[in-house]
Protein backbone atom coordinates (compact mmCIF):
# COMPACT_ATOMS: atom_id res chain seq x y z
CA UNK A 1 0.00 0.00 0.00
CA UNK A 2 1.41 3.43 -0.94
CA UNK A 3 0.85 6.49 1.25
CA UNK A 4 1.93 10.10 0.83
CA UNK A 5 2.90 11.79 4.08
CA UNK A 6 3.59 15.51 4.39
CA UNK A 7 5.80 16.69 7.25
CA UNK A 8 6.20 20.46 7.30
CA UNK A 9 6.85 21.21 3.61
CA UNK A 10 8.46 17.83 2.78
CA UNK A 11 6.34 15.17 1.08
CA UNK A 12 7.31 11.51 1.51
CA UNK A 13 5.97 8.57 -0.45
CA UNK A 14 5.73 5.57 1.86
CA UNK A 15 5.25 1.90 1.01
CA UNK A 16 3.45 -0.04 3.74
CA UNK A 17 3.38 -3.82 3.64
CA UNK A 18 1.45 -5.77 6.26
CA UNK A 19 2.65 -9.31 6.87
CA UNK A 20 1.16 -11.99 9.08
CA UNK A 21 4.10 -12.00 11.48
CA UNK A 22 4.77 -8.28 11.45
CA UNK A 23 5.00 -5.26 9.21
CA UNK A 24 7.63 -3.62 7.05
CA UNK A 25 7.54 0.09 6.40
CA UNK A 26 9.94 1.90 4.11
CA UNK A 27 10.03 5.58 3.22
CA UNK A 28 11.39 6.78 -0.10
CA UNK A 29 14.00 4.03 -0.47
CA UNK A 30 15.35 4.43 3.06
CA UNK A 31 16.12 1.51 5.36
CA UNK A 32 12.95 -0.48 6.18
CA UNK A 33 11.61 -0.32 9.72
CA UNK A 34 10.57 -3.68 11.17
CA UNK A 35 8.26 -3.37 14.17
CA UNK A 36 8.53 -6.22 16.65
CA UNK A 37 4.79 -6.95 16.51
CA UNK A 38 2.13 -6.67 13.87
CA UNK A 39 0.46 -3.30 13.56
CA UNK A 40 -3.00 -3.64 15.09
CA UNK A 41 -5.94 -2.29 13.14
CA UNK A 42 -9.03 -0.95 14.87
CA UNK A 43 -12.31 -2.36 13.58
CA UNK A 44 -14.57 0.00 11.67
CA UNK A 45 -16.91 1.86 13.98
CA UNK A 46 -20.43 2.74 12.92
CA UNK A 47 -21.24 6.45 13.02
CA UNK A 48 -23.32 7.60 15.98
CA UNK A 49 -27.02 7.29 15.38
CA UNK A 50 -29.92 9.35 16.61
CA UNK A 51 -31.17 8.55 20.12
CA UNK A 52 -33.68 5.69 20.13
CA UNK A 53 -37.31 6.79 19.91
CA UNK A 54 -39.26 6.79 23.14
CA UNK A 55 -42.76 5.42 23.65
CA UNK A 56 -45.41 7.46 21.83
CA UNK A 57 -42.85 9.39 19.79
CA UNK A 58 -43.64 7.93 16.37
CA UNK A 59 -44.98 11.29 15.08
CA UNK A 60 -42.10 13.57 16.11
CA UNK A 61 -38.69 14.60 14.85
CA UNK A 62 -35.93 14.64 17.48
CA UNK A 63 -32.60 16.40 17.39
CA UNK A 64 -29.75 14.01 16.54
CA UNK A 65 -27.16 16.40 18.07
CA UNK A 66 -26.71 19.15 20.62
CA UNK A 67 -26.70 22.56 18.99
CA UNK A 68 -28.33 25.94 18.47
CA UNK A 69 -31.41 26.45 16.25
CA UNK A 70 -30.19 28.72 13.45
CA UNK A 71 -33.21 28.61 11.14
CA UNK A 72 -36.73 27.19 11.18
CA UNK A 73 -37.79 26.44 7.62
CA UNK A 74 -41.27 24.92 8.15
CA UNK A 75 -44.40 26.38 9.75
CA UNK A 76 -47.31 24.82 11.59
CA UNK A 77 -49.90 23.30 9.25
CA UNK A 78 -47.38 22.88 6.42
CA UNK A 79 -47.51 19.67 4.38
CA UNK A 80 -44.04 18.10 4.15
CA UNK A 81 -42.47 15.15 2.37
CA UNK A 82 -39.78 12.80 3.64
CA UNK A 83 -36.30 14.44 3.56
CA UNK A 84 -37.69 18.00 3.27
CA UNK A 85 -35.51 20.43 5.26
CA UNK A 86 -37.26 21.57 8.43
CA UNK A 87 -34.70 23.10 10.80
CA UNK A 88 -31.03 24.07 10.63
CA UNK A 89 -28.91 23.47 13.74
CA UNK A 90 -25.41 24.78 14.37
CA UNK A 91 -22.93 22.71 16.34
CA UNK A 92 -19.20 23.45 16.52
CA UNK A 93 -19.53 26.09 13.76
CA UNK A 94 -21.06 23.53 11.38
CA UNK A 95 -24.65 23.73 10.15
CA UNK A 96 -26.74 20.55 10.09
CA UNK A 97 -29.99 20.25 8.14
CA UNK A 98 -32.69 18.41 10.06
CA UNK A 99 -35.01 16.76 7.55
CA UNK A 100 -38.47 15.25 7.77
CA UNK A 101 -38.36 11.56 8.75
CA UNK A 102 -41.64 10.89 6.88
CA UNK A 103 -44.47 12.56 4.97
CA UNK A 104 -46.96 14.48 7.08
CA UNK A 105 -48.35 17.79 8.33
CA UNK A 106 -46.47 19.89 10.89
CA UNK A 107 -48.59 19.97 14.05
CA UNK A 108 -46.25 22.09 16.17
CA UNK A 109 -42.69 23.37 16.30
CA UNK A 110 -41.37 22.96 19.84
CA UNK A 111 -38.21 25.09 19.51
CA UNK A 112 -37.40 28.70 18.64
CA UNK A 113 -34.61 30.31 16.65
CA UNK A 114 -31.54 30.81 18.86
CA UNK A 115 -32.59 28.10 21.32
CA UNK A 116 -30.08 25.48 22.47
CA UNK A 117 -31.23 21.88 21.97
CA UNK A 118 -29.96 18.54 23.26
CA UNK A 119 -29.77 15.15 21.51
CA UNK A 120 -33.17 13.46 21.58
CA UNK A 121 -35.09 16.69 22.21
CA UNK A 122 -38.33 16.97 20.21
CA UNK A 123 -38.06 19.63 17.52
CA UNK A 124 -41.24 19.11 15.49
CA UNK A 125 -44.50 17.21 16.13
CA UNK A 126 -46.63 15.88 13.27
CA UNK A 127 -50.36 15.23 12.86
Amino acid sequence: MKLKIKIDEDVYEVDVEIEEGGAEISAGGRQPIRPSAAIPFAPAVAPPSAPPPQAGSDRVCRSPIAGIVVRIIVREGQQIKVNDSMIVLEAMKMETNITAPFDGVVKSITVAQGQAVQPGQVLVEFE
